[in-house]
């Protein structure tokens, strides 16, 4: 159904008139380029609308040469100022879905954007069983550094998302990462790692591979790997998935990503047999960078453009290179011994509280 919007317009000898103009309804699910809109989250409603508006007036604009720019200013003003409401004063529940946003970059999409072309090659394999397309290890140029790069994947469209397993990491994708680690201690290069993974792998496979081990053998390996690491989260940071790489010299996060031992609804399965609890729970976990940053869990939140990563990927990857290549720097200058020493006792102090 069409909508009638009032435009105040100057005329020929000077006087104010309102004109009347019919606007067709803008298509929910297409913009004006014919590209699919952004996927809304449901607190992201009435910036839907406001986006609509907007639309719809740029529409009328262009095409029955109206002048609305007062009427746009002031609707962009106010979409500007709703965003930002939203976004500083997310709950815990609204975070993690931000983090899960089907369009928020994944460890590919930042991979071509901090590594283009020939700044990267992929390793495959743990020599014992096979290739896990959930974890990506690769030999990288970030910047000024030459890196191991490690990070999950979850996969952008369905064919893609079941060949990573939804970013589920099974023991070879851990012990491959473990390869790939020691050959970069081999040769000298910091390993970087990017987490987003809602956690392990949980099949009978897995299990029967030895999940727990592998995950435990990494834990172990990294915490006395005599290179420099530096682990971000990027998204997800579930349980012992995220951690199997997380265990580094540095470990941030961006602002709108969550890092927990338990996700939400696997909390809530355990407690209430269901998922009806998961957004009461999440905040009682404690997983959001405003929780972790003050616990000393994370030592540094990387800030999102406004509106979250899934808005602006690409300066979204730029604070993610600038942070790596910042923090790389620092940790070049301290000694191996030094290194392996503070990396014990972070972790070794996680837990108290002053």
């Amino acid at each position: 159904m069409a909508t009638t919007v009032s435009i105040p317009r100057a005329s020929k000898n000077g006087q104010i008139e309102t004109v009347f103009v019919s606007i067709p309804p803008a298509s929910p699910e297409l913009s004006s380029n014919g590209k699919s809109l952004r996927h809304t989250l449901e607190f992201e409603k009435p910036l839907a609308s406001l986006e609509h508006q907007i639309k719809d007036l740029e529409l009328l604009q262009s095409t029955r040469n109206v002048d609305c720019s007062a009427e746009l200013q002031q609707l962009r003003l106010n979409y500007t100022a709703l965003l930002r409401k939203t976004y500083d004063n997310l709950t815990a529940w609204e975070t993690v879905q931000v983090a899960r946003h089907p369009q928020r970059p994944l460890f590919r999409d930042y991979l071509e954007a901090i590594c283009p072309g020939a700044e990267f090659r992929e390793l495959h394999g743990d020599r014992c069983f096979g290739d896990d397309q959930a974890i990506v290890c690769g030999l990288a140029r970030i910047g000024r550094h030459k890196v191991m790069l490690i990070g999950h994947h979850k996969g952008r469209d369905t064919k893609e998302r079941l060949k990573c397993n939804f970013g589920l990491a099974q023991p070879e994708g851990y012990r491959k990462a473990l390869r790939c680690m020691k050959l970069a201690e081999k040769f000298h290069l910091p390993v970087v790692t990017l987490i987003d993974t809602p956690g392990a792998a949980p099949g009978i496979g897995a299990e029967e591979r030895g999940q727990a081990e592998s995950i435990a053998r990494n834990l172990f390996e990294m915490s006395r790997l005599k290179t420099p690491i530096v682990s971000i989260v990027i998204g997800e940071g579930g349980s012992g998935g995220a951690l199997g790489i997380g265990v580094a010299d540095r470990v941030a996060m961006f602002q709108f990503a969550w890092y927990s031992v338990i996700s939400p609804e696997a909390c809530s399965a355990i407690l209430f047999k269901g998922n009806e609890g998961a957004p009461q729970l999440a905040e009682a976990l404690k997983l959001t960078s405003k929780y972790l940053k003050p616990l000393g869990v994370v030592d540094h939140v990387i800030p999102e453009p406004l509106g979250g990563n899934h808005r602006d990927p690409h300066t979204a990857a730029y604070s993610l290179k600038e942070y790596i290549s910042k923090t790389l720097g620092d940790l070049k200058r301290s000694k191996t011994e030094n290194l392996l020493e503070r990396r014990y006792m972070r972790f070794r102090n996680l837990g108290v509280v002053a």
